[in-house]
């Protein structure tokens, strides 16, 4: 009998090293103010989000050397802004509470064998996911599109430059290059691939349809948790995504209401979500429920920005279908399961 590794308690409140995550989360910081700043200024804070997206290329490839980080931020950017476009063409269509689901759950499974042929860092379509998703779920017409893909495709090049600015340094150009490589073949033959994107899939198809079917608000928000909960590389990791998730959000939501009772003005609510992604890039390698903390006031202060709505419902709505997504997330994992042998959870 096959039992399921399941995470013990201590595993959700251990710390990995610190890894250097300052320098990551001074670029991230500076590629999400920079942008918003300037909407801000011109007076089109309503294209915020396209630009968060954007900023999302200065995740990737934070341990890579200069050059090396260039070229994965560079894929990862062009499928950034590419879903972007793909979630603002769904929001032109009166039929958008229905699309979003069938194209978030194709975007899962081309973003993620895309991460596996370009070895991309952070791994999996959790990114994409929550692009098209929360793209789509906005109201726009076919000019938008057009815009979105402006806004996003600055935000990327923006990223990019940012991450180049310490290759002035002699020393940095003398570090030796890491490697990168794209191969769609290996990404293909990867063993479990076929499984591990098809869980993914029925994962966002469950998590979309339910909540949308049942009429609950921001179904997205279930879809993003049910990919970051089976983005786990064995299904102890898996489970223990899901345990972070659901507490790290029922801690962040109380940080966003805080938040969101303290009015600040659409200046100062950019100030806090950088500050808020610079947290969250210091903690991601460390402890993935602390960044959760962070992130969930960061998403929320980024759709409050971009479109004010009841706040209060946006936070209620945020940690029900979090946990409805995680929970499907666990259910998945512990059901889909190598057929070689029965399962008991222990």
């Amino acid at each position: 009998m096959r039992s399921l590794p399941v995470p013990r308690p201590r595993d959700l409140v251990s710390f990995g090293p610190h890894g250097g995550a300052h320098t990551v989360a001074l670029r991230a910081g500076a590629s999400m103010a920079i942008p918003l700043v300037t909407l801000w200024a011109t007076g089109h804070l309503d294209l915020s989000l396209y630009a968060t997206f954007g900023a999302f290329t200065a995740l990737y490839g934070r341990s890579h050397s200069h050059l090396t980080r260039l070229r994965m931020q560079s894929t990862a950017g062009v499928a950034l802004i590419a879903t972007v476009g793909v979630g603002a063409a769904v929001g032109t269509s009166d039929a958008r509470a229905w699309l979003i689901v069938p194209v978030t759950a194709a975007i899962t499974a081309v973003t993620a064998l895309l991460s596996d042929a370009c070895e991309w860092h952070p791994p999996g379509p959790l990114f994409f996911v929550f692009a098209v998703a929360a793209c789509a779920s906005v109201p726009t017409d076919p000019a938008g599109i057009g815009t979105a893909l402006l806004v996003a495709t600055g935000s990327a090049v923006l990223s990019l430059l940012i991450g180049l600015i310490g290759y002035v340094r002699p020393s940095a150009r003398r570090r030796p290059q890491t490697r990168f490589s794209i191969s769609l073949r290996a990404a293909l033959a990867k063993p479990g691939q076929a499984s591990r994107v098809a869980r993914l899939t029925v994962g966002v198809l469950v998590a979309g349809f339910v909540p949308t079917v049942v009429g609950v608000g921001h179904p997205y928000w279930a879809m993003v948790a049910v990919v970051a909960a089976l983005s786990g590389p064995d299904a102890s990791a898996r489970l223990l995504r899901a345990g972070h998730r659901i507490l790290g959000t029922a801690a962040g939501v109380g940080l966003a209401a805080a938040l969101f009772a303290a009015e600040l003005p659409p200046l100062g609510t950019i100030v806090a979500a950088v500050l808020l992604q610079m947290l969250a890039e210091l903690f991601i390698g460390r402890n993935y429920g602390v960044t959760m903390v962070f992130v969930t006031p960061l998403a929320l202060s980024m759709i409050q920005l971009a479109h004010s709505v009841d706040g209060g419902e946006l936070i209620a709505d945020r940690l029900l279908e979090t946990i409805f997504g995680a929970a499907i997330g666990i259910a998945i994992t512990v059901l889909w399961r190598p057929r070689s042998g029965r399962v008991s959870v222990s």
